[in-house]
């Protein structure tokens, strides 16, 4: 049954997921701005997160469609990924009903300090594809590393997006084709994560659906954007929204 919202809700959700879209459609990290929004409206704290996979999902689905009519994915490489992130989606999403995700914030941090740091000295890195293909020994990691993403994506989220460009960097691809690859990877773990919560019964559909729809118009504007200026657009977005995901988790760490 549907529940009357306030207009005022619906325009800040509207709001909120359009800004949300707009950093994540390149650089994940939209999170920072969806999950407070939704946490404000008032929803109990264990809905918000599958809501905002709902409306996350309408975002990287919308922002995959843009990169890849622009020929910034790796069709290959991603469509034998795809499924190790889902997998690994589910399987996180299903565990963070029965473990809190409050111990993974510290080890999150460093590994997004990381990112960020080795993205900065590397001023070069991403510039150019550099891609060969995948030998025996990067195709296991990439695997690896897709399905571990994939289930802290469900299983927590912050940096996913982060994670994801970084692990198709380290592979050779700039950084225009590797949020594209990455933004596939993250429809992959946002879908398995949505039909996850929606069986556990932990997403407000009204919420996630007008969030969502923002999400969609947010998401076109980012990749266009992306799309057509290239690295230098997206490399200081990167590291920008990186330095904010660090800042973030240090500061519930500090404040908890």
């Amino acid at each position: 049954m549907l529940e009357s919202i306030d207009p005022q809700i619906i325009v800040f959700l509207l709001i909120a997921g359009f800004i949300a879209a707009f950093i994540d459609s390149v650089v994940g990290g939209g999170g920072l701005v969806s999950l407070p929004a939704l946490l404000f409206t008032g929803l109990p704290p264990s809905v918000v997160l599958g809501t905002n996979k709902i409306a996350g999902t309408m975002c990287s689905m919308t922002s995959t469609i843009s990169f890849l009519r622009s020929g910034k994915i790796d069709c290959r490489l991603v469509a034998w990924l795809f499924p190790l992130s889902f997998i690994g989606s589910v399987l996180g999403a299903y565990t963070v009903r029965n473990i809190p995700p409050e111990f993974l914030k510290p080890l999150v941090v460093i590994l997004l300090v990381v990112v960020a740091v080795y993205t900065m000295v590397k001023k070069d890195w991403g510039a150019e594809s550099r891609y060969a293909g995948l030998t025996a020994k990067t195709k296991l990691l990439i695997g690896l590393a897709t399905f571990t993403i994939g289930f802290y994506d469900g299983f927590f989220g912050p940096g996913a997006g982060s994670f994801f460009i970084f692990s198709f960097l380290l592979l050779g691809f700039d950084f225009v084709v590797a949020a594209g690859n990455a933004k596939v990877m993250n429809f992959a773990s946002n879908i398995a994560a949505v039909i996850t919560f929606l069986y556990l019964d932990s997403v407000n559909l009204q919420y996630g659906l007008i969030m969502g729809t923002a999400m969609i118009a947010g998401a076109i504007a980012g990749s266009r954007l992306a799309i057509k200026s290239g690295t230098a657009y997206v490399r200081p977005l990167f590291i920008g929204v990186t330095s904010l995901l660090i800042g973030k988790q240090l500061w519930d760490l500090v404040m908890k």
